[in-house]
């Protein structure tokens, strides 16, 4: 198959990964850096251009959006999802993902645990907000953002009215979530491949840092999901509709609650657990391309 992967880069190492699977497997791949494309719309004919050539032939698309390139990224997908290119993940899940509302919203609908969570803009009414999560501390983060940035931990009333108020000053969309003390600074992130676990591992906060992301100086260490576990995580992912996943978790005493579901997931948890994940996609992806693109609506 010829195989696109939309990347800022092929130093990433989740980039690496994924071309030397790729390879292993005979198909022709190809990076992209989908944030110097561009694209022609005209009737019944979608174009992507990219180093003044024009895109054809690709079988398959395995998107790597960063956060900060969301809305361009997922357009770019979207582009060949008009051309019927197979693409892992489909440009709406991209966008549901990374809006921390609307993903909340969807996985409480759906029934997964989560949790309790306010957001808010420019309400004023702080002492309300506070009561509403059962007090400090409380988790405080902006609606948009990834890889524990824009989140802060307010261990005090006075500390979380103050992050509220410059939140609020900014104009910046924000949600405050319920400290969950019997985490202990740990949470769990399970990898998705096409409705499987492929790989979990338990994510611990540094000494001076209560975020346990890997890219914030967190450690990480091989864990045995529970079954109610596995399911939610399963479960998280589907909600938003995305086949490839990072699903983030905390152990809490009502049981397991998803904090985050992430459509770029880093491939970090490979290191930590020994697992192939990265030809876990490929072979989804080889699978998926036969049989056609997924039906969720083109940019619903």
């Amino acid at each position: 198959m010829n195989i696109a992967i939309l990347s800022k880069g092929t130093k990433n190492y989740s980039t690496q990964r994924l071309v030397e699977e790729a390879k292993l497997r005979g198909h022709d791949v190809r990076v992209i850096n989908y944030a110097k494309c561009f694209v022609t719309l005209e009737q019944n004919n979608p174009i992507v251009n990219y180093k003044g050539e024009i895109v054809t032939n690709v079988d398959a698309v395995i998107p790597r959006i960063s956060s900060n390139l969301t809305m361009y990224g997922s357009s770019i997908v979207r582009q060949f999802e008009m051309q019927n290119a197979f693409t892992t993940t489909s440009s709406i899940s991209i966008v549901r993902a990374r809006d921390k509302l609307r993903s909340m919203q969807l996985l409480s609908k759906s029934g997964v645990g989560i949790p309790k969570t306010v957001f808010a803009r420019e309400t004023g009414e702080y002492e309300g907000v506070l009561e509403q999560v059962g007090g400090a501390p409380v988790i405080i983060k902006i609606a948009r953002g990834t890889h524990g940035r824009g989140v802060v931990l307010a261990e005090t009333r006075k500390a979380a009215l103050a992050v509220m108020q410059a939140f609020n000053a900014e104009g910046v969309n924000f949600l405050v979530q319920e400290y969950i003390a019997e985490s202990r600074g740990e949470d769990i992130r399970a990898f998705v491949v096409n409705g499987k676990v492929v790989a979990s591992m338990m994510r611990k906060s540094s000494e001076d840092d209560f975020r346990s992301n890997l890219h914030q100086g967190g450690e990480g260490r091989i864990v045995k999901l529970s079954d109610v576990e596995r399911r939610t995580a399963q479960k998280a992912a589907k909600t938003i509709g995305l086949t490839i996943a990072g699903v983030d978790m905390l152990r809490s005493d009502r049981g397991p609650l998803v904090l985050e579901v992430n459509a770029s997931p880093g491939f970090g948890i490979e290191k930590v657990t020994g697992r192939n994940v990265a030809a876990s996609i490929i072979e989804y992806t080889e699978r998926s391309a036969k049989t056609g693109r997924r039906k969720d609506k083109v940019g619903a």
